[in-house]
């Protein structure tokens, strides 16, 4: 956001519906946004607060398309916890409430400072603030906001006082219901930043995956100034397939960090080159990268042996860089789709689903499964009406053997904490940050904050992306052959009728005086 005025509100706007008419996804800070009830100097009046604005940004995203009658605009709307519009901000998504009180249009983010999650984790008070009054909290990171918040908090400038929990808990809510707001963490995205000799970086991008400094320069000033790139992946749970890594399994964690580990060291080696031929890039000076200290480094993590990284460092060392930033693994969604790849760094959602293109639609199978269940004779109708009756799972399909069954396995089936692991693992090589969806099939309060909390101790700069679940209900498989699957159900069911009949029996047998089985 360019000021906390009308002038800067109206003229963010604008560019936001340049970019997206481009078809452009953008990132909004708005922390220094006055809040609900703050005072104007210039008209004598209140503020109106946060919510007024975003539904006139949400009716921008709505009527600027990308490239004519395609997909509505897309915005993310970054805030930090301390804004005391935070709790109207979390409910702007919800499908209940007042429509006025309502931008279900935009996407909405956290940008967490790590002082909100230490008082969460103790259960002490959270002070909620106004930027006007309280100025320069959205300017600094680390112990500096850490001692700016604690002063304003002293002073009595707080407006409002809450447990930090009361507001964790209304984030949880949010998440479950909508799948957002995003969490970001402000100090870890900061503390491990090359940019961080520019100044202090507020806000991510539509996909949590772009963290760069932006000031009210303009993107072409600033990118020819920087230079920053963004490198990703595509297909990462293929090559594990094909490796016949299971997605959990120790080897397939190594390689998820040499992979990472080897394009971060290849594209620093030709960002060095590209220095060594046109200089390094015009705010070079004063970053971490020019000090020696790579984004290994600041995680305090230790490469492989797999590069040479002390004579990249000193290669470095005499010509410098020619990009500030480097790698942004970033979701992939449609391109993925195009080269039949999986997405992103992400494991399998399912082994087989269904794709809607303008001509029909399609059941697609997962490839590599088919080939595997093919060569060992066992893919037929049958076998696919199977894997689509257990929603895309092969867990539970008695002729899949156990091999495939761990090859195969889907983001539901897969735990969450190797997830964030394997995350931090690649994320000490990655030096913008990744979009990392969470996959929780029946989320609760517990679960999603063990989940979060484990992400933030980790060092992750991106915590979660969206949040994704299972609909409480299965939708009506009408492709399956329904008779085949009731004959296969009830041999099932005679099998385990005579499963019971044989406990009972032996039970019968070890306890004659007091068989519990049969209620005797």
């Amino acid at each position: 956001m360019k000021d906390d005025s009308i002038e800067g509100i109206y003229d963010t706007l604008k560019h936001c519906a340049l970019i997206s008419k481009s078809a452009g996804g953008i990132g909004v800070a708005v922390s220094c946004i006055r809040a609900t009830g703050s005072y104007i100097a210039g008209t004598n009046g209140n503020s109106n607060g946060l919510v007024p604005m975003l539904r006139v940004y949400n009716n921008t995203a709505r009527y600027v398309d990308q490239g004519g009658n395609k997909r509505p605009g897309a915005f993310a709307i970054y805030l930090e916890p301390w804004h005391l519009d935070v709790f109207e901000f979390l409910d702007l998504k919800k499908n209940t409430g007042k429509e006025e009180q309502r931008a279900r249009d935009l996407f909405f983010a956290l940008w967490i400072p790590d002082l909100f999650m230490k008082r969460v984790e103790t259960n002490q008070d959270w002070s909620l603030m106004c930027p006007n009054e309280c100025p320069g909290l959205d300017e600094v990171w680390g112990e500096e906001f850490e001692k700016l918040y604690e002063s304003y908090e002293k002073q009595g400038r707080a407006r409002k006082v809450v447990k930090a929990q009361q507001l964790w808990y209304a984030i949880i809510e949010s998440q479950t219901e909508t799948g957002t707001p995003y969490m970001l963490y402000k100090d870890s995205c900061n503390r491990k930043s090359n940019q961080q000799n520019l100044g202090t970086i507020k806000c991510s991008n539509l996909c949590t995956e772009v963290v760069e400094y932006t000031s009210k320069d303009e993107a072409e000033l600033s990118n020819k100034r920087h230079r920053p790139i963004g490198i990703g992946v595509q297909g990462l749970a293929d090559a594990f397939i094909l490796m016949r890594y299971p997605f959990e399994s120790p080897e397939a964690q190594l390689l998820n960090q040499q992979i990472f580990e080897t394009i971060y060291y290849g594209a620093l080696e030709s960002s060095c080159e590209l220095a060594k031929e046109h200089g390094p890039y015009e705010t070079y000076e004063g970053c971490p990268v020019s000090k020696g200290i790579l984004q290994y480094d600041m995680w305090g993590f230790t490469p492989t042996d797999l590069w040479d990284w002390q004579a990249l460092k000193q290669k470095i060392a005499k010509y410098g860089v020619r990009n500030s930033l480097l790698l942004s693994p970033m979701p992939t969604a449609s391109t993925a789709q195009i080269l039949g790849n999986n997405e992103s760094i992400e494991p399998y959602t399912s082994n087989i689903y269904t794709r809607r293109v303008l001509s029909g639609e399609f059941q697609i199978a997962n490839p590599h499964l088919l080939k595997d269940l093919t060569e060992r004779g066992l893919w037929n109708e049958e076998m696919k009406n199977q894997i689509i009756a257990h929603s895309g799972s092969v867990q539970n399909i008695p002729e899949i053997p156990d091999d495939l069954k761990q090859l195969y396995k889907t983001v539901w089936e897969i735990s969450q904490k190797t997830i964030l692991k394997m995350a931090a693992d690649r994320g000490a090589f990655i030096d913008q940050s990744q979009s990392l969806n969470i996959h929780i099939a029946e989320p609760n309060y517990g679960k999603l904050t063990s989940m979060h909390f484990y992400g933030w101790k980790q060092g992750l700069k991106t915590g979660m992306y969206y949040l994704r679940t299972k609909p409480a209900a299965k939708p009506i498989q009408f492709t399956l052959n329904k008779e085949k699957l009731k004959e296969r159900e009830k041999t099932s069911r005679e099998e385990e009728e005579k499963e019971r009949n044989k406990a009972a029996m032996v039970c019968s047998l070890e306890n004659r005086e007091d068989c519990l089985m049969c209620g005797s």
